[in-house]
C-alpha cells in the first residue's frame, strides 16, 4: 500500500514538475514575443520621427525659397539715397561738386543724380527751383524728391536736398555742419525754411527696380 502510495506521489510529482516547466516555456515565448513587439514599436517610432525630421527640413527649405521669391530688387529711389548714404561726412565746399573736393548743396545733388541714374540736374539752386518738373506738396513728398529751401522765408531760394523719407532728407549742409549730413524736416530752422519740392523721378521710375547687372556693379563700386 505504502508503494502505491509513493508511486501516485511520484507520478503527480513529476506532473507537476512538467507543468511548470510548461508554463516557464510558455512565460518566455510570451517575453520573447513582447520584447519582438517592442522593437518593432521602436523601429516604426524611429521611422516615423525620421520622417518627420525630414518634412520639417523640407518645410524650412520651401519657406527660404518663398521668402526668396518676395524679395524685391531696390527701386530707383532706393538706389539714389543708398548712393547718396555713402557721401554722408563727405565735407563742404563751395562751387564743389565731386567727393574729391566736396559738395556744395546743388553740387550734392547734381553729382548724386549723374553718377547713380544719369539724370543731369541744373546747377544752381536758382536752376532747380525754375526747371520744368511738377511741384510736390510737402504732404505728398517721397524718397527721391528735390526739396528746396530759402533761408527762414528770406525769398530767395537758398538751398537743396534730397527726400529721404520719415520727415528726413539728405543735403551737403555747410562747413559748420560737417557737409553731407542727414536732417529733419521737422527741426526749426528747415520747417521754417521750406519752400518748395520736385519731382524728378516719376512714380514708375521710382518704382522700378534696378536690372540685376546694374545692382552688382554698383555693389562692386
Amino acid at each position: 500500500m505504502s508503494k502505491l502510495i509513493k508511486a501516485i506521489a511520484c507520478g503527480v510529482s513529476c506532473l507537476f514538475l512538467a507543468s511548470c516547466a510548461n508554463v516557464n516555456t510558455e512565460q518566455r515565448a510570451a517575453t520573447s514575443v513582447e520584447r519582438q513587439s517592442i522593437e518593432l514599436n521602436s523601429r516604426a517610432l524611429v521611422a516615423v520621427l525620421d520622417r518627420f525630421d525630414e518634412a520639417q527640413q523640407a518645410a524650412l527649405q520651401l519657406q527660404e525659397e518663398l521668402t526668396l521669391d518676395e524679395y524685391k530688387l531696390p527701386g530707383l529711389s532706393d538706389s539714389l539715397l543708398d548712393r547718396g548714404k555713402t557721401l554722408l561726412g563727405t565735407p563742404y565746399r563751395y562751387g564743389g561738386s565731386n567727393r574729391k573736393t566736396g559738395f556744395d548743396c546743388s553740387g550734392f545733388v547734381g553729382y548724386v543724380y549723374k553718377e547713380e541714374l544719369g539724370i543731369q540736374l541744373p546747377r544752381s539752386t536758382r536752376g532747380l527751383l525754375s526747371m520744368d518738373a511738377p511741384i510736390v506738396a510737402r504732404a505728398d513728398l517721397e524718397p527721391g524728391d528735390l526739396i528746396l529751401f530759402n533761408d527762414r522765408g528770406r525769398g530767395r531760394v537758398t538751398h537743396v536736398g534730397i527726400y529721404m523719407g520719415d520727415d528726413q532728407f539728405i543735403h551737403s549742409s555747410s562747413k559748420r555742419s560737417g557737409g553731407v549730413r542727414v536732417d529733419s524736416l521737422n527741426s526749426r530752422y528747415w520747417n521754417s525754411s521750406y519752400l518748395q519740392a520736385k519731382r524728378v523721378l516719376t512714380e514708375q521710375e521710382v518704382n522700378q527696380p534696378i536690372q540685376t547687372e546694374e545692382l552688382l556693379s554698383k555693389i562692386v563700386e
